[in-house]
């Protein structure tokens, strides 16, 4: 029977690539998206000319109301939810003395809470099917912390505080929770590095290129393919990272 997937922020980036690497592996996808509906509609139409169908949503997942809306959704025209890939965030450089009270909510709310909330919405069902994968997008800043992004790495460190108790709380119910961890990613997120910026960058990378977004799209569908992987953070940075 074809598997159920929900992807969150998967309109661009690391989420549009798992999205199209997912439905053509005859996985059938729910892409969500919140302002970039474009984009999202764009992902379906490019998928429709390869044969494959997708859904897509709208959704701010950082409401709780929008997230509960979504899962019904699916429920309803699927009736099960076997993936759930929390992509959805946003990043901000600024200095920590700088962080204004918004700042800080709107991070922690888009960038981890969302997580919660998706996934306890979610993991209701898998709960009664006894079978499911969740896999957390986080980041390496969320495992040595990032200058001028200490809000943005703190929520990031709590995906993955989160993804292990998670993972050994679930794990008798056949439930898999795991962590990937992206390095310096080729997407809109660091559209503010200049030339020379990347250059520099790509200098302390021992594979010497940033990776791109079908790198994370490979090793999302590695872990749903390995049903003996749970609670595990898996960097994908080119060794840039200890």
């Amino acid at each position: 029977m074809q598997k159920v997937a929900i992807i969150t922020g998967a309109s661009r980036g690391i989420g549009r690539e798992c999205a199209k690497k997912l439905a053509r592996e005859n996985i059938k996808v729910i892409a969500n998206y919140n302002k970039s509906e474009k984009q999202a509609i764009s992902l379906k139409e490019e998928l429709q000319k390869e044969g494959i169908e997708i859904d897509i949503f709208k959704a701010d997942v950082s409401k709780r109301e929008e997230v509960k809306q979504m899962i019904e959704f699916v429920l309803k025209k699927y009736e099960k939810i076997d993936i759930l890939i929390n992509n959805a965030g946003i990043s901000q450089v600024k200095l920590f003395t700088d962080l204004t009270d918004e700042d800080i909510d709107s991070m922690l709310n888009i960038n981890l809470k969302s997580v919660f909330y998706m996934t306890q919405e979610t993991i209701k069902n898998m709960l009664h099917n006894k079978s499911g994968c969740i896999i957390n997008i986080s980041s390496v800043w969320g495992i040595t912390g990032g200058s001028c992004e200490v809000h943005y790495s703190a929520a990031k460190a709590g995906i993955i505080g989160m993804t292990k108790a998670l993972a050994k709380e679930m794990g008798p119910s056949n439930i898999r929770v795991n962590v990937i961890a992206p390095g310096a990613i080729d997407t809109e997120m660091n559209k503010n590095l200049s030339k020379e910026d990347i250059e520099e960058l790509e200098k302390e990378i021992p594979l010497k290129r940033m990776g791109i977004p079908e790198d994370i799209a490979n090793s999302v569908y590695m872990l749903i393919s390995n049903e003996y992987i749970t609670g595990e953070v898996i960097k994908v940075d080119g060794g840039w990272i200890d």
